[in-house]
């Protein structure tokens, strides 16, 4: 007798975990636009940032541009391979995320409140990412 396996109709715990992928990947992607943006705003050296004397990972405003201009390029090319739901892509998220919140936090003295913002936001992303696993059957 042979066992005929039925296709199983998506569950809501397995619908919930598809949503967070995509939430990964919008919020992904809006936060690599804005890591551009504000890198590009560094680079320019505009008079947004505040100039702190004495800080202790100090670097040139031009620096801390074109490491979030690279990380914002980066976190946008992963955001695109999130909506395939890739899993090299679910992996560099996870890495870029953690980068993004390094980054951020070095640079806090420049930009603070936005510093603080994409720091959870990016906390956000790496949650979604790692919460659901895919492949894994409901029982």
């Amino acid at each position: 007798m042979t066992a005929t396996q039925s296709a199983r109709p998506p569950t809501a715990k397995q619908s919930w975990a598809e949503g967070l992928t995509a939430f990964a990947a919008v919020m992904l992607m809006i936060g690599g636009v804005l890591a551009i943006t504000r890198g590009i705003m560094a680079i320019a050296e505009d008079d947004v940032f505040v100039n702190t004397p004495n800080y202790v990972f100090e670097f040139d405003l031009t620096s801390w541009g074109w490491i979030h201009l690279i990380l914002g390029v980066f976190a946008v090319l992963v955001s695109l391979g999130l909506f395939t739901e890739a899993t090299w892509a679910r992996v560099s998220g996870v890495a870029i995320g953690s980068l993004v919140i390094i980054a951020n936090f070095l640079s806090l003295p420049y930009y603070p409140v936005w510093s603080v913002v994409l720091i959870g936001i990016s906390a956000l992303i790496i949650w979604a990412l790692c919460v659901e696993r895919p492949g894994r059957s409901a029982p």
